[in-house]
């Protein structure tokens, strides 16, 4: 049987083993302090998510919120998704120097970082990227990739 669905953060931190919800709520606490004015916060897919409401982007290319950022507990690590970074080559790049620059490996796919504690990541450079983009920069950004994919497809551009 599928365990069901998650509906608020709280809950989903609930579910967690004390020392790995530790670890989310160090991180959703950066990411919640430097998150731009009128992003929500939601349980979406088992994620603790940042979203563009609905109300203000209504015309996404699946119906639901556009994301913008979103903290998991995956089985073997915990994971960061950072949507402006994989659509935006200069913040992939500030990421990269700034893990560096504080001494952290950078574990990162497209827009997906993998860590185990908050400790394995650079905590002011990821405040810094969460920063980054305002709603509505994040909104145009999706617009204008649609444009450029015909209308359908993915939210995230090469220019962010």
């Amino acid at each position: 049987m599928k365990p069901r669905p998650t509906s608020s953060v709280a809950a989903l931190l609930a579910k967690l083993p004390p020392a790995r919800r530790a670890e989310l709520e160090r991180v959703r606490e950066v990411v919640r302090s430097h998150l731009p004015t009128g992003y929500e916060e939601a349980v979406r897919k088992q994620m603790i998510v940042y979203e563009v409401p609905l109300e203000r982007y209504p015309d996404t290319y699946n119906g639901h919120p556009l994301w913008y950022a979103a903290l998991a507990a995956e089985k073997n690590h915990l994971t960061l998704h950072l949507l402006a970074a994989y659509g935006s080559d200069a913040l992939r790049n500030k990421l990269v120097a700034g893990f560096r620059a504080a001494g952290k490996k950078l574990d990162m796919g497209k827009g997906c970082i993998r860590f185990r504690t908050a400790d394995d990541l650079a905590l002011d450079v990821v405040g810094a990227v969460v920063a980054s983009t305002p709603l509505d920069r994040w909104v145009e950004v999706a617009k204008a990739a649609r444009r450029r994919a015909g209308g359908a497809g993915g939210a995230a551009s090469r220019d962010a």
